[in-house]
């Protein structure tokens, strides 16, 4: 199966949302978690939170910001992958959902956008 150009920035913008995290001393749990037809980009934690990443990634702005595309059934999905996830691990910390986005041109910008949206467990 051949991969296509998304395909191929999503994954190169995965990893700079990584690569970022890391920097910025968060510490990965897992990366593409999966929970039958959900996933999550990067399950990260910093001090007493978990934190769940939906990455977007885009060549340039021409057609809008990447976190558009983080629709309200997105978050629906993330928010009930999370909850998947803190069940399954006995994970009792306060849970944020971020959205990172990358955008390639001209030049590489990544936003950080902590708090993104909340859960209404």
């Amino acid at each position: 199966m051949e991969i296509t150009d998304n395909q191929s920035k999503g994954k190169e913008g995965e990893e700079q949302a990584y690569q970022y995290l890391i920097q910025n001393q968060y510490n990965i749990l897992e990366r593409n978690w999966r929970f039958g037809h959900l996933e999550v980009d990067v399950i990260a934690s910093d001090k007493d939170r978990i934190i769940f990443c939906e990455v977007k990634a885009r060549s340039s702005q021409t057609f809008g910001p990447p976190e558009i595309n983080v629709t309200k059934q997105k978050q629906r999905n993330l928010i009930q992958a999370a909850h998947h996830y803190v069940c399954k691990k006995g994970i009792n910390l306060e849970v944020r959902f971020d959205i990172i986005t990358i955008v390639f041109k001209p030049k590489l910008q990544i936003n950080h956008i902590p708090n993104a949206f909340t859960a209404r467990w």
